[in-house]
């Protein structure tokens, strides 16, 4: 996977777990509280400072309550479309 492929889809990882959030209602801090973490966690894995492995990302998305099956379903809708449009 080429260097502009993996920023491209971590960007896309980005976009989808900020709309979660914003979709739910949560603040930054709320979610955070939800986690048992720092606002910082949020905020870095949103910026992309931090990446979210696979388990933390269903701890998110669950906060949130929402689902992995769910998130990997838009991931894979949103990277669809953007290679259609490439």
């Amino acid at each position: 996977m080429s260097t502009s492929t993996w920023s491209h889809t971590q960007h896309t990882v980005q976009s989808i777990l900020k709309k979660f959030r914003s979709d739910a209602g949560l603040t930054q801090l709320q979610l955070a509280e939800r986690l048992g973490k720092p606002q910082s966690y949020v905020s870095k894995y949103e910026s992309g400072e931090r990446r979210l492995d696979v388990i933390e990302v269903r701890e998110v998305v669950n906060a949130m309550d929402s689902s992995l099956i769910k998130f990997v379903n838009m991931l894979e809708l949103e990277l669809a479309k953007k290679e259609h449009i490439s």
